[in-house]
């Protein structure tokens, strides 16, 4: 009965997204209109490709956004030295933006076609993928289905599995068994995520850690933060990143707290989502702050209060304009964010209690001593000070978080390693392709010059 009702379930998921799909213009034109998608390339996401398939073997690579896109740029980087085509997919104009910047001619980029089996179709019978690699928690019912009516490996890298997701799937069995059941394999961040997966019912299961760790540091332009530390000067400074609604207003409330016992004290806040800035500004605004964004290219004064963060792919610049960071989406909202990158630029970790979709990660910073969870403003007010005037305290945790995850890397290895099975035939292909046109260019060779 319980594989009935699975079966009824991707029948309707399949029928509607159907019913759907004539109508998804309208609703692809409006998120152009705010900025969500590309009107120039709207016939990739019918599936529609706008280049032509390379020959030899592919592998289709798809991370849903910024995060998910950094985090596998080290994996694409390896594969494009394999020799191997790839076509690499983003959900977001962002994360487009960001991966095209960093790929080379080898990896073409398309955005992801909607999970609807005409667009799917579309996208798969153009690119006939060998292999099919999606990043974390990226799980499409339609495409996966799809894919293995095809018979095409499909694998699930640096997955992870949130607390809330695995509730909804747990009470769900038949269907995750469905869906899951037809991955190849999955490589965990975290031997909970592994676990979780496990009983799902994915079939193969490994372990190897984070690929963000592998990443390096967040990259900088080095005059821009020359010319922002100036205007800074010697303030004290804190940054918030990745904050979430509701605890923008709040660190507004830090500020006003640690000021008073620190003159002169700078707040950087970087929303999760920049197109909340306007929003963000107002709300800060109103508890008598003054505000500079980055985005309005206007210079931080000695009255700035909080300097907000409203742009894209600089988060390597707000993290090196303090050394403490408080990690959002942890007291207004629950979850958390993922550390590793304020650690790997030597920040002081700060968080809010609710970090269980990186709860391993924060065990390791919590038992090195990188890492302080606070319960609420005033705790967060009275930890931010108190690393202001202790020194000795602060560069304490600065070290210990650095330590702690550069002891995480290799992820990428591991990765690589487990893949090995899958992507070992292609490069064979590449291999013998290669050889073929050198002999070809030989014989032409050799011919002409008879």
């Amino acid at each position: 009965m319980a594989d009935f009702w699975a079966r009824t379930a991707l029948m309707l998921y399949r029928g509607v997204g159907s019913i759907l799909y004539p109508f998804s213009g309208p609703f692809l034109r409006a998120r152009a209109r705010k900025g969500k998608e590309d009107r120039s390339r709207r016939a990739e996401r019918y599936g529609y490709a706008s280049w032509k398939r390379p020959e030899g073997p592919l592998v289709w690579l798809h991370a849903a956004s910024v995060g998910e896109s950094l985090a596998i740029m080290p994996l694409i980087k390896r594969m494009e030295s394999f020799g191997i085509n790839l076509v690499f997919t983003t959900g977001t104009v962002t994360s487009a933006s960001i991966a095209e910047d960093r790929l080379s001619e080898r990896t073409i980029h398309q955005y992801v076609p909607m999970d609807v089996k005409r667009a799917v179709r579309r996208f798969l019978d153009h690119w006939q993928p060998d292999l099919v690699i999606f990043a974390e928690s990226e799980i499409w019912p339609m495409t996966i289905s799809e894919l293995a009516k095809r018979n095409v490996p499909q694998i699930l890298v640096n997955a992870r599995m949130s607390d809330r997701s695995n509730r909804r799937w747990q009470k769900r069995p038949a269907l995750a068994q469905a869906i899951f059941g037809q991955l190849s394999q999955v490589i965990a961040q975290s031997e909970t995520d592994g676990e979780r997966f496990r009983s799902l019912g994915a079939p193969w299961v490994s372990v190897a850690g984070n690929l963000k760790t592998d990443v390096g540091v967040p990259q900088v332009d080095e005059r821009v933060l020359a010319k922002i530390k100036s205007q800074i000067q010697d303030r004290p400074t804190w940054v918030s990143v990745s904050t979430h609604r509701g605890e923008e207003a709040i660190m507004g409330r830090v500020h006003r707290m640690v000021a008073s016992h620190a003159p002169g004290l700078l707040t950087i806040i970087v929303p999760r989502h920049p197109d909340r800035s306007r929003e963000v500004e107002e709300e800060l605004q109103a508890q008598g702050l003054n505000v500079v964004t980055r985005s309005s290219g206007k210079s931080i004064g000695s009255h700035t209060d909080v300097f907000l963060g409203d742009t894209i792919g600089e988060m390597g610049l707000y993290l090196r304009l303090s050394e403490i960071a408080f990690m959002g989406k942890s007291l207004a909202a629950e979850g958390g964010q993922n550390p590793i990158e304020p650690a790997m630029t030597g920040a002081a970790i700060l968080s809010g209690r609710y970090v269980q979709n990186f709860r391993e990660t924060y065990q390791k910073l919590l038992d090195a001593g990188g890492a302080r969870l606070v319960s609420d403003e005033n705790m967060l007010a009275s930890h931010v000070l108190h690393l202001l005037r202790k020194r000795s305290d602060l560069e304490m945790m600065r070290d210990a978080a650095r330590e702690t995850v550069d002891g995480m890397t290799g992820a990428l290895e591991r990765t690589t390693l487990s893949l090995d099975a899958y992507i070992m035939p292609l490069r064979v292909q590449v291999g013998l392709q290669q050889h073929k046109n050198r002999a070809a260019s030989a014989s032409n060779a050799s011919g002409a010059a008879k």
